[in-house]
């Protein structure tokens, strides 16, 4: 045994050598040599002694990356979301660090199970690595990685309007609207220095943002909900950072967001009578999602007067919002009127 490991050393030690090898023929058929063998049961790069030369180590370290990477992705629309979920977070640990520079071909694969409709396990594991790599997103990234992510972002949140497609459930949906928040942040951030860049590029894609917004928050809010609590919360946060970071863009299309917002704004009341008022029953607190996000009645009702408290610090939002108020008033007197 002793001489047969000797063995895979040496090979392995010659394989490496030769990737450093000035000639590319030889550096080509080392790199064959090592893929092949990596795709064979039992083959271990770490027999490779410690007391290596450092190139030969930083070689080595680079190929296992390279077989880690090659095995992660395709395991990443596994049907066990908790297996999902912790392929998901190897490589977004992994992606910190190679991603984009050393690792170009993420992006594309992580797109492309994304608009997979047919396979929903790599969508959820698309969205869950995206998510969490979306907290490490720079100005580096993001303005190219939005018109391409943002199309299929739109159409998993909107997916139960497009009744010929794919009906993704209210996690994913979720999870896409947690990566659009990250990125109007950054964009928010952006917009500083590169505000007409910014502008150029968030202007064609806020009326179709704003229109699902509006889709989402219309209906009445509904008991024994959570995660429907969940996606408005995320839509809420998305909303804050819009009105925040692009007040005057988001003015015009404000509209639209009013009456919907009023809406579960009032419904919200019931649900949060029976819970934190009446205290008739408590199935609201201290809920999570499988990921650890927290998805409690508490949570979503801070999110909305949040978004509230910005909207009464924006002066033309407010605007907006008593044109709508004195629509709404009118109508209200004169019913009101005619019934007397």
């Amino acid at each position: 045994m002793a001489n047969l490991i000797d063995q895979d050393q040496e090979w392995l030690l010659n394989c490496l050598n030769a990737t450093l090898d000035p000639n590319q023929e030889i550096r080509s058929l080392a790199e064959v040599s090592l893929r092949q063998a990596s795709l064979q049961p039992g083959h271990s790069p770490p027999l490779l002694p410690s007391k290596s030369p450092i190139s030969i180590q930083s070689n080595r370290t680079l190929f296992l990356q390279e077989v880690i990477r090659r095995l992660l992705l395709p395991s990443l629309d596994d049907s066990h979301r908790k297996i999902c979920t912790a392929i998901s977070m190897a490589i977004a640990s992994i992606a910190v660090y190679d991603w984009p520079e050393n690792w170009p071909d993420l992006l594309p694969f992580l797109l492309k199970l994304i608009n997979d409709r047919t396979n929903v396990s790599g969508v959820h594991g698309a969205l869950r690595c995206l998510a969490l790599l979306s907290g490490d997103l720079d100005d580096t990234v993001v303005p190219t990685l939005v018109p391409v992510l943002f199309p299929c972002l739109l159409t998993i949140v909107s997916s139960p309007q497009n009744l010929f497609k794919q009906n993704y459930d209210n996690y994913l949906r979720t999870k896409a609207l947690t990566i659009v928040y990250s990125c109007v942040s950054v964009l928010g951030i952006m917009s500083g220095v590169y505000k007409t860049e910014i502008i150029a590029l968030i202007t064609p894609m806020l009326k179709p943002w704003m229109d699902q917004f509006s889709a989402i928050l219309e209906p009445p809010m509904q008991p024994e909900d959570p995660d429907n609590w969940s996606l408005r919360m995320e839509v809420l946060k998305c909303l804050n950072q819009f009105v925040q970071n692009f007040p005057s863009l988001t003015e015009s299309e404000f509209m639209v967001i009013v009456g919907p917002l009023w809406q579960t704004f009032v419904t919200s009341l019931s649900v949060y009578m029976r819970s934190s008022i009446e205290c008739t029953e408590d199935p609201y607190g201290d809920r999570y999602d499988s990921d650890g996000a927290e998805k409690s009645l508490d949570a979503f009702v801070i999110q909305l007067f949040e978004f509230l408290l910005t909207i009464v610090g924006s002066a033309k939002l407010m605007k907006v919002l008593f044109k709508v108020f004195d629509s709404v008033c009118a109508v209200f007197f004169r019913h009101y009127v005619y019934e007397t």
